[in-house]
């Protein structure tokens, strides 16, 4: 393993869309969603220990979760886990690590990565992130895995490239476009020239540095003021006085959108997102008749194509329902037709004007 390859990995979001499960006291990334024994976070560690030595793999996550995440990883040394003392988006998280791991190692390599994502051909993605890796420490480039999409997926931000390869497998980005509505992602899918934004990225520290000088310089200057304090004992005193100077802004919004060295991998290594019950419908075993169940007492009468995730202990009987999300928790039960998911945003936000932050 190389030893100035990093990768850090991005854990302070809340995962609403998992509602009721993921609580922002207790969101997603630390849940075992699928049901394998495994959190996602600690799926997502255990696939980078494959590429990155552990002592180079870095978590981002709020303070609120730093308890959590040391009982999750407890291989990973404390050191490693960096503490964000407000959620301001992926510019300013990858500032902090980016800013980190340069004064720490000026030939630094970084993979950037999400904590909660499925990916279940680990040997094709470590593949495909070390052609990345050897490509960016040679070239200044900031590269992203864009996906080789399957349907028509509106939920998926897209990326699309230009039809000459630069190296092998790596092509030159062109646009990027927000999640589109249907019609445009049939179009997207049918061109051939678009892919899934998996959200990963791969670059050298020193060259994502420059691109924040360049095309965010308010983030830029603000971390460069203080970079002397990263790695020592003032480092998370620096932290708290820069991020309220911080703007709230992803870093596709910030960076990836505006520079001219942009590439991506097209890839396959079966991956989600996972950033809704419809994903992790697909992604789960499912009985004769369609459904997906996490729970071990449940019983399924002549139901079709349903996601239920029940506890353990809990006897569950269902019948007659068909595409339908059924999620049970100790205090919460939430029964949606799957082709309303993209409401449960709505339902969290109608729960809390009644019912106050108790169940949010």
């Amino acid at each position: 393993m190389n030893k100035h390859h990093y990768v850090a990995i991005m854990a302070g979001g809340i995962g609403s869309r998992f509602w009721p499960m993921s609580r922002a006291a207790y969101p997603k990334q630390f849940l075992d969603i699928l049901h394998t024994g495994r959190t996602l976070i600690q799926q997502t560690v255990d696939r980078y220990s494959k590429l990155v030595p552990m002592e180079n793999i870095y978590i981002v996550t709020s303070h609120e979760y730093l308890p959590i995440v040391k009982k999750q990883l407890p291989l990973l040394a404390e050191e490693n886990i960096l503490s964000e003392p407000s959620r301001k988006n992926t510019a300013p998280c990858i500032a902090y690590v980016s800013f980190k791991l340069l004064q720490k190692d000026p030939e630094a390599n970084i993979v950037v990565a999400p904590s909660d994502h499925l990916i279940l051909e680990t040997d094709e993605f470590v593949k495909t992130s070390l052609k990345a890796l050897d490509f960016v420490s040679h070239i200044n480039a900031l590269l992203t895995l864009g996906i080789k999409p399957t349907y028509p997926n509106t939920g998926y931000g897209y990326i699309q490239h230009d039809s000459l390869q630069v190296a092998e497998d790596v092509f030159k980005v062109k646009t990027f476009t927000e999640k589109p509505n249907k019609d445009l992602a049939k179009t997207f899918l049918s061109s051939g020239d678009f892919l899934w934004n998996a959200g990963i990225f791969f670059w050298k520290a020193k060259n994502i540095v420059a691109a924040f000088e360049k095309h965010l310089p308010e983030i830029y200057e603000v971390f460069a003021a203080e970079k002397e304090k990263f790695n020592t004992p003032e480092e998370q005193q620096a932290i708290e006085q820069i991020y309220p100077l911080c703007t709230n802004i992803s870093i596709d919004f910030a960076v990836l959108e505006k520079a001219a060295n942009v590439y991506v991998i097209p890839a396959s290594f079966g991956w989600s997102d996972l950033g809704t019950w419809n994903s992790a419908w697909d992604s789960m075993d499912k009985d004769y008749l369609g459904n997906a169940v996490a729970g071990k007492k449940v019983l399924v009468m002549d139901a079709v194509k349903c996601m239920v995730h029940v506890p353990d202990n809990k006897l569950v009987v269902l019948q007659g329902l068909e595409d339908f999300i059924v999620v049970d928790t100790k205090d919460i039960l939430l029964i949606c037709k799957k082709e309303k998911e993209q409401d449960i945003k709505e339902y969290v936000a109608e729960v809390k004007r009644n019912m106050g932050d108790t169940y949010i």
